[in-house]
């Protein structure tokens, strides 16, 4: 079933979950050698290839070429090895904001043989415990001015051993000055194609971490397939994005997809959606990463001066794209918007529009070596106009780590992942709702997202979010919680405007007959808005 492993410490290949709860794979057009290690495919294998001089990453001031880039993170892979003890097989914690001294740290975490876990900044000693007790880490880089609640969870973890770098530019930090006395030559652990890489946490609702497994083979497989096929990435791309390098959308649309190909990853940790229109001009960025509520920040930062002639692509996932906010950013860049799907469980996107063929309110179709259906409660497939259960199967899937829930998310060889999809006679895939938004009020099955396009069209409504909430004679009711633009006050007036509004662009039982006006819609970092906390 394995290739060989150059894993010692066998922790993550023993806790993979049992083979026949694996979902079925198809490899076809991705073919790799029994050993490989994906950091070295991004960098020594990138030099060799002569693109040594090509800038690699841009980020607190300074440019580094893909020379640099292999030489900082094989002095780096040194001193864990030689002065931190990491065999190959452990588990690397990395804590950081975007910026290029994380991404050296996992590449050279990589180089080594380790498997790392990517967090972001704004975890707490009590998540990152959890993290750490889950995968039994061993080992954390952290950004010196993150230290604090690193120090407390290593208090309660005992075997944890932390090291700090710096992650700015002045290499002020133990894992950085004792890096500088090493050698810019390292031989690289020979891991197996299959050998565990990356844990991914998943950033769902429950307060309970799921790690998604993910091998070397399946770095490069989300650059080879999505990267190549939808974007046509070449090595004179930009790439920009807010998404966290801790979530595999940033890690794989901000590192991997450009550093596949000889591009360029910008990552600058003041890339907040208000700042994006400057970053993109001042960079000429040619591809942007991040989610649709980014993008209605950044069309509200846009002025009339602004230039995005540089950009090819705006891709939007982490959630469903509102045809609102697609339909203005084309009318306002004129620059195609990419949507999306994809899951910490998949690694990345496997279904997406392209450019020669995107709609408002489409997901498109599935990734080349993906194929998808939607199926109902138990597994049969539904008719084509018909909600039900996304189910999708590739060359990357889920195995879970050290947990029961493999059986909840693979069924008969397929993904299920948690979001609600109809397919049109044409076969494109159309975004209904996460399985557990929607919501059922008279007997009508409602999507929230549906709801939220409406108001979305509204010249009143900033940003908004629906959940269902219980009633006694309806069983639930849709309720909008909603930002409204400058200008616009909360108020009965504007509650039966929207309401009204509603109706007469969708069915008019699917309206908010509940409207609730706040500040700010609680999202994650990656700007997901978090409904499960309007739901209290």
């Amino acid at each position: 079933m394995f290739g060989p492993s150059a894993h010692i410490d066998t922790f993550t290949r023993d806790n993979l979950p049992p083979a026949d709860q694996w979902p079925e794979f198809n490899l076809d057009g991705f073919s790799y050698p029994e050993r490989l290690n994906a950091a070295v495919e991004l960098t020594d294998a990138m030099v060799a290839r002569g693109f040594g001089d090509h800038t690699a990453l841009i980020g607190n001031g300074r440019q580094r070429t893909y020379k640099e880039l292999t030489d900082w993170t094989n002095r780096l892979a040194h001193v864990l090895v030689e002065d931190l003890g990491v065999e190959p097989g452990n588990r690397v914690l990395i804590r950081s904001a975007n910026n290029p001294a994380m991404v050296a740290c996992w590449l050279a975490a990589t180089k080594a043989g380790a498997v790392v876990v990517n967090t972001m900044p704004m975890l707490r000693a009590g998540e990152l415990q959890k993290y750490v007790e889950l995968a039994e880490i061993t080992y954390a880089l952290c950004d010196t001015r993150l230290m604090d609640e690193m120090e407390l969870c290593a208090g309660a973890c005992l075997s944890l051993r932390v090291m700090g770098f710096d992650g700015t530019s002045n290499h002020d930090a133990e894992l950085d000055r004792l890096a500088l006395e090493k050698s810019v030559h390292f031989d690289a652990v020979r891991t197996g194609r299959d050998d565990v890489a990356l844990l991914g946490f998943t950033s769902g609702s429950t307060g309970t971490p799921k790690a998604t497994m993910h091998f070397h083979r399946d770095l490069l497989i989300i650059a080879d397939g999505y990267a190549k096929e939808v974007l046509g990435v070449v090595p004179d791309d930009v790439f920009v994005g807010s998404p966290p390098l801790a979530f595999t959308f940033g890690l794989g649309g901000l590192a991997i997809f450009p550093l596949r190909f000889g591009a360029t990853a910008t990552l600058l940790e003041q890339a907040t959606p208000p700042n994006m229109i400057e970053i993109i001009q001042k960079y000429k960025a040619t591809v942007s990463f991040t989610a649709p509520t980014a993008y209605r920040v950044m069309l509200r930062a846009m002025d009339e001066g602004a230039d995005l002639s540089s950009l090819r692509a705006a891709v939007s996932a982490g959630e469903t794209l509102p045809a609102p906010v697609y339909d203005e950013w084309i009318a306002k860049t004129g620059k195609p918007m990419l949507d999306g799907i994809g899951a910490t469980e998949m690694l990345h996107i496997f279904i997406s529009n392209r450019f020669d063929d995107h709609r408002p309110g489409c997901t498109g179709k599935p990734v080349s070596g993906y194929e998808a259906k939607v199926v109902d409660a138990v597994g049969n497939p539904v008719p084509d106009g018909e909600v039900g259960r996304l189910a999708v199967r590739g060359p990357t899937g889920c195995r879970y780590l050290r947990g029961d829930r493999q059986g909840a998310y693979v069924k008969d060889g397929w993904n299920i992942t948690g979001d609600s999809f109809s397919r049109d006679e044409n076969g494109y895939f159309h975004f209904a709702a996460r399985n557990d938004d929607m919501i059922v009020s008279s007997g009508y099955n409602i999507a929230g997202p549906e709801v939220e396009a409406a108001l979305l069209s509204h010249q009143a409504v900033s940003e908004c979010a629906v959940i269902g909430v219980p009633d006694t004679d309806r069983g639930h009711i849709v309720e909008a919680h909603v930002v409204l633009v400058d200008g616009f006050s909360p108020g009965e007036e504007i509650t039966q405007i929207l309401q009204e509004h509603v109706k007469a662009t969708i069915a008019p039982f699917k309206y908010p007959r509940s409207l609730v006006f706040c500040a700010a819609l609680p999202k994650t970092a990656t700007g997901k808005i978090q409904r499960f906390k309007l739901k209290g």
